[in-house]
């Protein structure tokens, strides 16, 4: 069994409400930045799971993703595999 290292990216669906992105977007003036727009604010989770291959351990990880990173009804999400420390794959 090996272990497979993975990112999830939670982000609100479009047109789905999202202050903290509009809170960002309207200081970015203050700071002088006005070539920047449509910011939207999500979650990202990293995780290492163990499985017979990266397909099995992905499978695991888009079921948690699915059932419990996100809220289906105003949220997306996507799952990218991350290589894995130089430390960690040489165990």
């Amino acid at each position: 069994m090996s272990t497979y290292r993975f990112c999830v990216s939670v982000m609100p669906k479009p047109g789905i409400l999202d202050p903290q992105g509009r809170a960002l977007e309207g200081s970015l003036p203050h700071l002088g930045v006005d070539s920047v727009h449509e910011v939207r604010v999500g979650r990202r989770v990293e995780l290492s799971v163990d499985g017979a291959s990266e397909g099995a351990a992905r499978a695991v990880v888009e079921r948690l993703a699915d059932e419990l990173f996100a809220n289906p009804l105003i949220e997306s999400w996507s799952v990218e595999a991350m290589a894995r420390p130089a430390l960690e794959a040489a165990r």
